[in-house]
């Protein structure tokens, strides 16, 4: 019998750790005005971090057995597999340029390193420095399309397919904290 790789000893050990980390979000109800969020599959009422990490281990293993242009054609379709609600895949090169992005398909091909809406730039080198040691998470403030575009607090997942892209994914968590302002301004 052969034993277990090192990278699928370090995804049950996250696994386990997640699973007792219970870190959970409950899915609202999309905002009135916002763009129908397609949903293709079952769409679970709870989203764990174990289901995070399965839902982008099933992005990587598409990538496998179908290639990256194929996927990547995928993971920016609306209505694909990789669209579950507020959950979705994304893909970008480890130089910050988006490949693949269902919810802003208008982003693919553009280099997003140093976008400053919604702090996009600093989450993507974050994550992206994440992905790059193999995988990992990232609580970060994203805007959230199907809420009118409000600013909501995430935690993300990336994983590395190779050394020059990543998948990722994440779930919304509710309203972002509010950004200080400085005293006398």
């Amino acid at each position: 019998m052969e034993s277990p790789s090192a990278s699928t000893l370090f995804l049950f050990a996250t696994a386990l750790m997640l699973i007792t980390a219970g870190c959970l979000h409950s899915p609202s109800s999309q905002s009135p005005g916002a763009p129908p969020m397609v949903t293709p599959g079952p769409v679970p009422t709870i989203i764990s971090n174990e289901t995070l990490v399965a839902f982008v281990g099933s992005a990587l293993a598409y990538v496998h057995e179908n290639g990256k242009e194929k996927a990547l054609r995928e993971f920016s379709d609306p209505h694909g597999r990789f669209v579950r609600g507020e959950l979705y895949v994304f893909a970008y090169d480890f130089n910050g340029t988006t490949l693949a992005h269902p919810v802003n398909p208008e982003k693919i091909g553009i280099n997003r390193l140093n976008e400053t809406e919604g702090n996009v730039g600093v989450f993507l080198s974050n994550i992206s420095a994440v992905a790059w040691n193999g995988s990992g998470f990232y609580r970060f403030s994203y805007i959230n399309p199907a809420r009118n575009r409000m600013m909501e607090s995430k935690l993300g997942y990336g994983v590395k397919v190779d050394d020059t892209w990543w998948l990722g994914s994440g779930v919304y968590a509710g309203p972002a904290d509010p950004v200080p302002v400085p005293s006398g301004k």
